[in-house]
């Protein structure tokens, strides 16, 4: 690897960690195949290094981007996993709720009402977790 890619891995690793947790980021490495290894490095690089890690936009406002394109794209599991990552970006509920109603509009209610279907559960499995606060 060149020091530039170096570089994107680990800053791609430690934006990754910071926004979906240790636990997750260690269950997806270890898990991880000869069938999936490259990908899981070609994630790294580019989505946490490169995009994820970029200055402009906070990892509160990359993550409503990230949960209202999703929602549209109907990406059932990338969503639940992206809404539990607001525990570490700072989007809060009232922000996943702006966020697919621009869904609604502009890709349909009906992803909208599927992705709202998932928050609900999402949080709900959250607040069970944290017994019921909120």
């Amino acid at each position: 690897m060149s020091h530039q890619v170096d570089d994107r891995f680990a800053r791609g690793t430690a934006t990754r960690r910071a926004v979906l947790g240790d636990a997750h980021v260690d269950r997806a490495e270890a898990a991880a195949t000869p069938l999936d290894r490259d990908f899981q490095v070609f994630i790294t690089e580019g989505a946490w290094g490169s995009v994820w890690s970029r200055p402009h936009f906070s990892k509160r406002e990359r993550s409503i981007v990230t949960i209202a394109l999703l929602a549209g794209l109907g990406q059932d599991d990338e969503l639940a996993m992206h809404i539990r990552a607001t525990l570490n970006t700072g989007a809060t509920r009232e922000d996943v709720v702006e966020a697919l109603m621009h869904v609604a509009v502009y890709a349909g209610v009906p992803a909208a009402n599927h992705a709202i279907k998932i928050a609900k559960r999402v949080y709900g499995e959250i607040d069970a977790e944290n017994g019921g606060a909120r």
